[in-house]
C-alpha cells in the first residue's frame, strides 16, 4: 500500500515552490501523495524559475500562482478559496553574499513575509474552528546558530541563536515569530533548520553549481579566504524526505534539525567537484580542473564552521540521510551536465554584474 493511501488528502500552499529546495519538495510531494492539492506560490524573483516545475504541468492537483508572500489579500484569498489546511513555507531570500550587498529585501521577505503568512493562516485556522490537523511548517537554516570552532559540538535544537549575517539574522527573526505564534496563539507550527543543501535546480550563484559551471566554461573557481570553512552538506532529496517525516510524525510546536552527516571543508568540496568534472565532463577547456582554483578575499562575517546534530529527528522520527556527499555530488554533476538548457539562460547580464561585485 502506498503512503498516499494511508492518509486523508491534504490541501497545501507551498511558498517558494519554484525555487531550489521548494521545487524539489513539490516534485517529491507530487510523487508521494498525488491525491493532495498543491498550490505553489512563488514571486519568481531571480532565483525562482517556473521551468523547475515544467515536468509537472500536467498534474491535475497542482496549481501555480505567481505572487508575493507579503501580499495579505492574495494569501487570504488562496487560503479561503482552496480550503488550505497546511502551509509549507520555503519562500526566502537566501544567499549570504546578496544579503551583504542589499539587506533590505531579506528583512522584507524573510521577516515581514513570514509574519504575513502567520497572521493570515492564524485567521484562517480560527475561522475554521482551530482544526487539530492544520499545520504551518516553517523551513529555516542552521546559519541562525552562528559559527562553530573546530572542536565545538554540533548545533542542536537548543543551541542559542547567534546569527552573523543579514541573511541569518532575518531567518532568525522569522524563526522567533513562528515560535511565538505557537506559544502565544497555539497555532499548530512545525519548524526545521537544515544544513547546506545541494542538488538539481540550484541557482548558479551557490557554491556547487557555481564551481561546476565555471569548470565547464574554463573560468576561475573563486574560493573564499583559505578554503578551510566547514559546512555540513545535505542532498536536497534527503531534505525533502526529512520534511515529509516531520509533517507526518513531528510534534506540533517542535523544531527539528536536519543534517547530512557530511562535514566537508570548502576547499575539499571544490577538489571533489573538480575530480568529478574531470571524470564526467568531456572536452573541458582546462584540465585538470583544479588548475582553475583561485583564492579570493574572504567575505565579511564568514562563519567558520556549521555542523548539525540530527539526533532528535533520528530518535523521535526515525529519519536519517540516505545519500553520501560523494554520491550526491555525482548525481548533481550529472544533472547539470545533462541540463545545460536549464542553467545557461540564468547567466544573465544581471547575474554577471552581481558575480563581478562579489568576486572582484
Amino acid at each position: 500500500m502506498q503512503q498516499s493511501e494511508l492518509r486523508e488528502p491534504r490541501r497545501i500552499i507551498v511558498t517558494g515552490g519554484a525555487g531550489f529546495i521548494g521545487s524539489n519538495f513539490v516534485h517529491h510531494w507530487c510523487n508521494q501523495y498525488p491525491g493532495d492539492r498543491l498550490i505553489v506560490l512563488d514571486a519568481l524573483t531571480y532565483a525562482g524559475n517556473r521551468h523547475n516545475l515544467s515536468s509537472l504541468d500536467g498534474h491535475t492537483n497542482l496549481r501555480f500562482v505567481q505572487g508575493d508572500i507579503c501580499d495579505r489579500l492574495l494569501i487570504d484569498a488562496l487560503l479561503q478559496e482552496e480550503a488550505i489546511d497546511m502551509v509549507v513555507h520555503f519562500a526566502a531570500e537566501s544567499h549570504v553574499d546578496r544579503s551583504i550587498l542589499g539587506p533590505g529585501a531579506f528583512v522584507q521577505t524573510n521577516v515581514v513575509g513570514t509574519f504575513t503568512l502567520l497572521e493570515a493562516f492564524r485567521q484562517h485556522w480560527n475561522q475554521a474552528g482551530q482544526p487539530t490537523n492544520y499545520r504551518f511548517h516553517h523551513v529555516s537554516t542552521d546559519e541562525v546558530y552562528g559559527s562553530l570552532g573546530p572542536d565545538d559540538p554540533a548545533f542542536s535544537e537548543t543551541t542559542p541563536y547567534a546569527p552573523n549575517s543579514p541573511y541569518s539574522a532575518s531567518k532568525a527573526g522569522s524563526d522567533h515569530l513562528v515560535r511565538a505564534y505557537y506559544h502565544t496563539y497555539g497555532l499548530p507550527t512545525l519548524m526545521t533548520n537544515c544544513s547546506n543543501n545541494y542538488g538539481p535546480y540550484h541557482f548558479p550563484e551557490k557554491l556547487i553549481p557555481l564551481m561546476g559551471i565555471n569548470i565547464l566554461m574554463g573560468k576561475p573557481l573563486p574560493v573564499y579566504g583559505d578554503g578551510q570553512n566547514v559546512r555540513d552538506w545535505l542532498y536536497v532529496g534527503d531534505h525533502c524526505s526529512a520534511i515529509d517525516a516531520v509533517i507526518h510524525r513531528g510534534t506540533v510546536g517542535e523544531t527539528y534539525n536536519i543534517g547530512g552527516n557530511n562535514e566537508v571543508k570548502n576547499i575539499d568540496l571544490v577538489h571533489l567537484l573538480c575530480d568529478l568534472m574531470d571524470e564526467l565532463a568531456p572536452a573541458l577547456p582546462v584540465r585538470p580542473s583544479r588548475d582553475l582554483i583561485t583564492f579570493v578575499k574572504d567575505r565579511p562575517g564568514h562563519d567558520r564552521r556549521y555542523a548539525i546534530d540530527a539526533t532528535k529527528i533520528k530518535t523521535e522520527l526515525g529519519w536519517t540521510p540516505a545519500v553520501t556527499v560523494e554520491e550526491g555530488l555525482r548525481r548533481t554533476v550529472q544533472w547539470y551536465l545533462t541540463h545545460q538548457d536549464w542553467w545557461q539562460p540564468l547567466l544573465s547580464q544581471e547575474y554577471q554584474e552581481y558575480y563581478r561585485k562579489v568576486y572582484a
